[in-house]
């Protein structure tokens, strides 16, 4: 299921920390180019430029493309944070029009011929930049050009130049303007067809997972069901010669669980390839929960809260109830593990939401485990990874969510939520 794609920052073109570099790498071409311009200039074009203030601006430059270089090599906060991406493209972006108004203030300010070079922190800003940044980069660039034509010089306002600078100022300011707006909102729609199409893939891959594990899982059953068979008739025939036997008796039981087990299975694989999906209550869920635990795990004690809210009905599919079960299988195992017998189980409903929250008192999840959980098949000694990943699927399918956190008294959160059913009647698909 697609999540909704939220307004991000532009990181399409470079990923992470690289677009900090890309822009230190870009300046520091520019500082090359700066100096031979100016060499070109003074010694091929013989019109004398300010040496002092020019090469300081550019030492100035130079020093803090080597200070951000460093720094930005040794910060690893960039691969991580992204806030912190935006800051410092931010302060790249900006410093660069500081520099650059800087030497043409010194070489012909407004009248220079490499004005227009304001343009291209915008358009850096444009496909980097959140547009409330982006809009602190163009402000300041603009700022930067209109001081540029205030600080000119009388003399260059003989005739009717005047107005030709003037015309120059309202070219710049539509041309920055087109720039951060068209540039910026192409920007963002490529980054949010991306960040889709990334999506689509990412749920590709695990539905090919989970057809994998489902085909996988149907022939061993297929597999299991000529054996489970062939005991039961042994198991028979034993009765009959020790009718009093309570083992062949725990046998019979066990065998009899496996049977409707396969038959369950049977149903399920037929109920998902037809899509029916139907509504039911969570009452009758909660009344399935608390039969199974008391069933297989009488040795725990399970205590489940219904918070504001009396039954309300879901739409399910046959998968779900399995799903369920899998995650209780798993805080089970987790309470157990750590030496308890407690496990909490909450129904609650929130903005049209049913939401079942699972609280084991086991040791948590370890950040990498929440990373992994229900996104890939995880190998666990404890077989939480392949249980968890089933679970997702099965309820992205019906319009669910799994969220997978730590308690903070200790133990694991798993709060599983679907969407309440509308006043329409269900249907099946």
């Amino acid at each position: 299921m697609l999540k909704d794609v939220k307004e991000k920052p532009m990181t399409h073109f470079l990923k992470g920390a690289n677009q900090v570099q890309a822009i230190i790498a870009l300046r520091g071409v520019a500082i090359i180019i700066q100096v031979l311009l100016i060499l070109f200039v003074n010694i091929a074009l013989k019109y004398q430029l300010p040496w002092a203030p020019l090469f300081f601006i550019i030492a100035v430059e130079v020093a803090f493309t080597l200070a951000s270089m460093l720094y930005y090599k040794q910060a690893s906060m960039l691969n991580q944070n992204s806030a912190q991406q935006q800051k410092a493209i931010l302060i790249q972006t900006s410093a660069d029009i500081i520099f650059l108004s800087c030497l043409l203030f010194f070489s012909g300010g407004a009248t220079n011929a490499f004005v227009s070079l304001l343009l291209i922190p915008i358009a850096i800003a444009a496909v980097t930049l959140t547009p409330a940044l982006l809009s602190l980069v163009a402000l300041l660039a603009i700022g930067s050009y209109s001081i540029l034509l205030w600080l000119l010089p009388m003399s260059v306002m003989h005739g009717n130049m005047q107005g030709h600078f003037i015309a120059m100022g309202i070219n710049f300011l539509f041309s920055a303007l087109v720039v951060a707006i068209v540039v910026g909102k192409m920007a963002r729609s490529i980054n949010k067809q991306q960040l889709a199409i990334a999506k689509y893939r990412e749920n590709l891959l695990k539905q090919e997972q989970v057809t994998s594990l489902g085909v996988a899982a149907a022939q061993v059953t297929h597999q299991l069901a000529t054996p489970i068979t062939t005991v039961q008739l042994l198991a028979d025939e034993l009765s009959e010669d020790f009718p009093n036997s309570e083992v062949i008796g725990d046998m019979q039981v066990q065998l009899a669980r496996c049977r409707v087990s396969l038959d369950e299975f049977r149903e399920m694989v037929f109920s998902i390839k037809e899509q029916r999906i139907t509504a039911i209550s969570t009452q009758t869920l909660l009344n399935e929960i608390k039969a199974n635990v008391e069933v297989n795990y009488p040795e725990i004690a399970l205590d489940i809260e219904q918070l504001n809210h009396e039954s309300t009905m879901v739409m399910a599919d046959a998968a779900l109830m399995p799903a369920i079960l899998n995650l209780i299988n798993n805080a089970v195992r987790a309470t157990k593990n750590n030496g308890s017998s407690a496990l909490v189980i909450t129904s609650m409903t929130c903005e049209k939401n049913w939401q079942l929250i699972i609280r084991d008192f086991g040791k948590g999840f370890t950040l990498k485990k929440l990373n992994e959980l229900g996104v890939k098949p995880v190998t666990s000694t404890q077989g939480l990874g392949m249980a968890v990943f089933l679970s997702h699927a099965s309820l992205e399918r019906i319009g669910g969510k799994l969220t997978l956190t730590n308690h903070i008294e200790g133990g694991a959160l798993v709060t599983l939520s679907l969407p309440c059913q509308t006043t329409q009647q269900p249907t099946a698909k």
